[in-house]
């Protein structure tokens, strides 16, 4: 029998880990594909509290191994199924089962992809998906944001104080955003709408430096260094029943990281939140431990 299993191997689970370490706990960590999270991907981390600049990979591989040292062991396996009893949770893998008296999901979410060619590899090279992780590296240059809700127009805002130049490409000509933001953007000189077009080609070598468009049957041509992707997040969190899920997918969890089942909490993407960023997915962990030690230890 586990103290703690956590269900993700990126920033709030490795977290996680950590903390049920030092608590003098035992802690498995599984992680379906490789230990780290989307942060992998980012070149370069200089938003995280008491580190200036550490690039993403790094920043992952030093997590990981501050997580082994402490104590906690890692499998590499896919989570298929939750199984409550009385006092603890038994997970199922597709290379076994464990048990454990606190489980906490930590599965992340997916940014939805746009489905181009080049797009994975121009990763950190141009293609984003964070305007506030990424956007100081575009300073006076510029950029466009594919989506037309919320997160997009709040993106384009944001980047409109630090690029010279912001495109917000829509596949529609009705934004899902609230009016307020569109308002704000339309009356701000550095920003550009462009309704009805799609992205048809990304455009560069090494580096993105430009973006080819599709108007309404005709091909437009955006000189950008940068494009962020702003069209929503996708978590996967189907495994995890009986725990109850948002209608978008997300696990609902309170302040303490707690969710609708005793002995099982979700900390960082997976859960239901307004912001998801390093600080707020590495705090979650802690907080999800701290809960489960107070309410089952």
């Amino acid at each position: 029998m586990l103290d703690f299993i956590v269900i993700g191997g990126g920033t709030a689970g490795l977290s996680s880990a950590v903390y049920a370490c030092r608590a003098n706990k035992t802690a498995l960590v599984i992680e379906k594909l490789s230990f780290g999270g989307q942060i992998v991907d980012a070149p370069l981390v200089e938003n995280y509290p008491g580190i200036p600049a550490i690039s993403g990979a790094q920043f992952a591989s030093d997590l990981f191994d501050q997580a082994e040292r402490s104590g906690a062991s890692v499998k590499c396996e896919t989570v298929v199924a939750l199984v409550p009893h009385d006092g603890y949770t038994t997970v199922v893998t597709d290379g076994g089962s464990y048990d454990g008296k606190a489980v906490i999901i930590a599965a992340g979410c997916e940014h939805r992809r746009l489905g181009v060619a080049r797009e994975e590899e121009l990763i950190g090279s141009g293609v984003s998906y964070c305007a506030l992780c990424d956007g100081a590296f575009f300073k006076d240059k510029t950029v466009a944001v594919v989506g037309g809700g919320n997160a997009a127009f709040t993106d384009a805002l944001y980047l409109a104080g630090v690029a010279g130049l912001v495109y917000i490409v829509h596949r529609r000509d009705v934004f899902r955003a609230e009016q307020t933001l569109v308002d704000r953007a339309k009356i701000l000189n550095n920003i550009r709408i462009v309704t009805d077009a799609t992205v048809k080609e990304l455009v560069g070598g090494d580096e993105l430096i430009a973006v080819k468009l599709d108007v309404k049957g005709a091909e437009q041509t955006i000189n950008a260094e940068g494009l962020f992707v702003a069209i929503g997040r996708q978590p996967d969190n189907g495994a995890f029943a009986p725990v109850n899920l948002t209608a978008d997918g997300y696990i609902k969890a309170d302040e303490r990281c707690r969710t609708s089942v005793k002995g099982i909490y979700a900390a960082g993407d997976c859960r239901e939140k307004t912001v998801r960023q390093l600080t707020t997915a590495a705090a979650d962990g802690a907080i999800a431990v701290q809960t489960a030690l107070e309410e089952l230890f």
